[in-house]
């Protein structure tokens, strides 16, 4: 997993302070909330809104 056990405990959604769930590819950060996923890039999460997409 490219995201710590440890860090993904912690990290929130920026935009609606859901926490946020590993994708199934572990390519992003997805918030079952507002539906953004945040990218993951080099093994470090982008936690910007700007960045993020939005799935359904």
């Amino acid at each position: 997993m490219p995201v710590s056990r440890e860090l993904l405990d912690i990290l929130v959604c920026p935009l609606c302070k859901t926490p946020v769930t590993i994708t199934n590819d572990e390519q992003g950060l997805k918030c079952s909330t507002c539906k953004r996923v945040y990218p993951v890039r080099n093994d470090i999460p982008i936690m910007l809104i700007e960045e993020a997409r939005v799935e359904a």
